[in-house]
């Protein structure tokens, strides 16, 4: 029986390679010239300094092009608000990894309300979809990317 996982993964040695670039392209800034400005990265989430506000913000544009040029949807990242700390502001984007439980069970309630010939069953962090044919996979992929979820979603483990 055909089969498909519904996923939501990064690849976090491509965001060790943007955070990389990013402080690269930081350091050789002219408008971030004598500051002390950096991007630290940790076991899933991203670590700005900088010295005010603005800087902050011009560091984020960044980080998503960096992020955005080596294929990692920015809807992954969830932006913490900024904290200033004497000299430093500091600001937390978290990189949101797998489907939680609201968002397995929307996929689930979306794919069912369409009545396809499909079944879905949520297997800890992902979607696992089964049906007859190929193209009731497909059309439930196809439905899928249309819809306007708040994750980046991959399609993985595809058996005939």
């Amino acid at each position: 029986m055909p089969s498909f996982d519904v996923v939501s993964e990064i690849d976090m040695h491509e965001v060790q390679n943007a955070v990389d670039q990013a402080n690269r392209e930081v350091s050789t800034r002219f408008d971030f010239k004598g500051v002390d400005a950096r991007f630290d990265l940790g076991d899933s989430d991203i670590t700005l300094t900088a010295e005010v506000d603005f800087q902050l913000q011009q560091m984020m544009d960044i980080l998503r092009g960096k992020l955005v040029n080596r294929k990692i949807d920015v809807k992954a990242m969830d932006i913490k608000p900024h904290v200033a700390s004497g000299m430093k502001v500091k600001q937390q984007v978290v990189l949101k990894q797998g489907l939680d439980q609201p968002t397995a069970k929307k996929i689930t309630k979306m794919i069912k309300d369409r009545k396809m010939k499909v079944q879905t069953q949520v297997q800890g962090d992902q979607v696992r979809v089964t049906g007859k044919k190929r193209d009731d996979l497909q059309q439930a992929i196809a439905m899928l990317r249309e819809a306007e979820l708040d994750v980046p979603l991959q399609y993985t483990n595809f058996r005939d």
